[in-house]
């Protein structure tokens, strides 16, 4: 049993033995005390995270309304009548800005944790953390291809972890600061993209990898007024714009297809992201490599829009696939390579972005390559079948794609659901498709680990002057 199970336990027998003699009296008022404790941080840092996470929404759209000239919503989602040449300078000047105050940051301050080290206890630094978040939002903004919700995240931790400098005034224990610091960061994710649950199972799922009725409370009720906060400031739409149409039970059949496929590639896009962040450039490399890299992205956002971002554009664009204008197989494959390409592109310079040394997400561009090869295979249904929605299957292939390549299941089906604002409907095949995916991510990250167990354990038979 872990310290907070045991702790937990400990309050429950308190509370479950009001009248019995001893010392009963002092173990309820402290049971009560941490309650009064925890429901004061919830709303403290639920609003404070809110307000920090709508902020950051009004940096990212002064920052694109400056470099590119627009601000992105659910009916203009990416750069589409920004001129190409302006798309070109802006993610190249703004490759060029991060990669000399990252190179700064990194090397002549103190570094910033990683949000799962400040729940294990690492402190965040105030105003290095500051500009490391406005950083990823810039770059996003001005075109880089990385997601920008670890910006809103490491601000709630920062933030929860100045808070919990006050952890014996109000009555918590040590333990309380790791629940703490995880709500905060799932607040943060949560007040940036409308999306209480979201947030609250990032927290539980994600970054605690335990659960409790505290802990539920906790992360819950934070994302909840981060939401609120963040809602008032930026407003409550759907970040997707989608038709008003039921989910059919029949698109259950179709995610036999598509939960697997997008577990198959989720798992390729996780291990090539892992490895990017294991081998990010921090020293002196950053300083051309990421320039490069922004550059090579602004050529190919010349002709390829949807490239750039944190993937908004291209999984929009995949959502409004039809089979209007596909009138011969020679179109219909014209299509599906192009959403392919589209899958591809974005998988490689997020990939190549990150290993370059920017910071950033990798959620939303796990969407944006889900739905794109989801309506791949909703264009080749629709093909047989006119009446099948293509925006269907891009949605159930982005949830499943971003299920697998960040291992939250529960995480990734309340994403979908919430920033999309989609009907009750879509919970049985967004379900059914997500637990396919996982089931043969497990299985490969499973036989991936072995594998590597058995080749590390192998003897070595080199032999040293041997013939052959």
């Amino acid at each position: 049993m872990s310290e907070q199970d045991t702790e937990e336990h400990a309050d429950r027998q308190g509370l479950g033995q009001v009248g019995s003699p001893g010392a009963v009296p002092v173990r309820l008022t402290g049971s009560v005390r941490r309650l009064l404790g925890l429901a004061i941080s919830v709303l403290v840092l639920g609003l404070g995270v809110g307000l920090s996470s709508g902020l950051l929404s009004l940096f990212f759209a002064g920052s694109e309304k400056l470099m590119l000239g627009f601000v992105e919503g659910p009916h203009q989602a990416g750069a589409f009548q920004t001129p190409a040449l302006r798309r070109f300078i802006s993610v190249s000047l703004a490759g060029l800005v991060t990669a000399i105050l990252w190179w700064l940051l990194r090397n002549r301050t103190r570094p910033v944790p990683s949000v799962k080290k400040a729940v294990r206890g690492a402190d965040m630094p105030a105003w290095q953390t500051a500009t490391h978040v406005l950083l990823q939002i810039f770059l996003v903004a001005s075109g880089g291809s990385i997601g920008r919700e670890v910006a809103p995240r490491e601000a709630g931790a920062m933030l929860a972890t100045y808070w919990t400098r006050l952890l014996g005034r109000l009555g918590l224990r040590k333990a309380d600061r790791t629940m703490l610091v995880a709500a905060a960061a799932g607040a943060g994710f949560a007040g940036i993209y409308i999306a209480p649950l979201t947030g609250a199972f990032f927290g539980i799922e994600v970054l605690l990898g335990r659960v409790s009725i505290t802990v539920v409370m906790v992360n819950l009720g934070m994302s909840a007024l981060a939401t609120l906060v963040g809602g008032v400031i930026k407003g409550f739409g759907p970040y997707y714009a989608l038709p008003n149409q039921a989910f059919s039970p029949w698109m259950m059949g179709l995610c036999l297809l598509i939960g697997p496929l997008m577990g198959l590639v989720g798992t390729g896009f996780r291990r090539l992201t892992s490895w990017a962040e294991q081998h990010q450039s921090t020293g002196n490399p950053i300083l051309f490599q990421l320039p490069v890299v922004c550059i090579l992205t602004g050529l190919v956002a010349i002709w390829m829009p949807q490239v750039m971002g944190n993937g908004r554009s291209m999984a929009q664009t995949a959502m409004n696939q039809t089979l209007q204008g596909i009138t011969d197989a020679h179109a219909l494959v014209m299509a599906l390579g192009t959403l392919c390409l589209f899958a591809l592109v974005k998988a490689v310079f997020t990939v190549a972005t990150i290993r370059s040394g920017a910071s950033g997400g990798t959620l939303t561009p796990s969407i944006a390559i889900g739905a794109s090869l989801g309506a791949g295979v909703g264009l080749v249904g629709a093909w047989f079948l006119p009446a099948l929605p293509v925006w269907q299957c891009a949605l159930i292939g982005a949830t499943a794609l971003l299920a697998a390549s960040q291992q939250a299941p529960l995480m990734a089906l309340a994403m979908l659901m919430e920033v999309s604002h989609l009907p009750i409907t879509a919970i049985m095949p967004l379900g059914f498709a997500v637990a396919l995916s996982i089931l043969v991510s497990q299985v490969l990250l499973s036989l991936s680990q072995k594998a590597g167990h058995e080749l590390a354990a192998a003897p070595c038979n080199h032999t040293v002057g041997g013939t052959g």
